[in-house]
């Protein structure tokens, strides 16, 4: 089984390629959607937020209030690093569980969709491939704000926290570039590179 690490920033169509590796048969693990997950309404991550930051960073619904934290931590590196000590454990757990399911239902490529892999030591082990969707940041930009109520400058905020674009293409063994070109283009590419791993 071929496990295959999928990142790219914010905006950069992440999104788009895993639904394409999807339709070629690939399982995909959305590091993303498991962290949504744990800190909805009554996930896992709810009470240890709740004990380390306050209720206040708890909606009425129960679930994280993201638009607070996200403008309280971005501007705190310490508190940060604490929100991701306990989500992120919970992210590891349950994509372990998926890729324990996956293997066990004969899946010839997992693909783990993790926006902060060039981040983690620990993700870059678990890979056998890094892919890398790749734009300039001011697309990242565009696109973000034309979905999102997100203001120009929380975005950069966002870019600027995480791994450069250098970074992430020094750190990738393939790259899908996705800027100023259509998404059957996007699918080819995927296609080739899907192609490669068996699907």
């Amino acid at each position: 089984m071929v496990r295959l690490g999928l990142t790219g920033g914010i905006g950069s169509g992440k999104t788009t390629v895993a639904g394409f590796f999807h339709a070629r048969g690939a399982t995909v693990i959305d590091a993303d959607a498991i962290s949504r997950q744990v800190t909805a309404a009554g996930g896992l991550a709810i009470e240890p937020i709740a004990q380390a930051f306050g209720a206040d960073f708890i909606s009425s619904d129960g679930a994280l209030d993201r638009a607070r934290m996200r403008q309280a931590s971005f501007s705190d590196a310490p508190m940060l690093a604490r929100l991701e000590a306990i989500i992120h454990p919970l992210v590891s757990q349950q994509s372990a569980l998926l890729e324990s399911e996956a293997s066990a239902g004969g899946a010839a490529c997992i693909v783990f969709d993790v926006p902060l892999l060039v981040e983690s030591r620990r993700w870059r082990q678990k890979v056998d491939r890094v892919i890398l969707v790749d734009c300039p940041s001011e697309v990242q930009i565009e696109r973000v704000m034309a979905r999102s109520a997100l203001a120009r400058e929380e975005i950069e905020r966002i870019i600027a926290s995480q791994a450069s674009r250098s970074q992430r293409l020094h750190a990738a063994d393939i790259v899908i570039f996705n800027a100023g070109v259509s998404r059957e283009q996007i699918a080819l590419d995927v296609e080739q590179i899907a192609g490669r791993f068996g699907l």
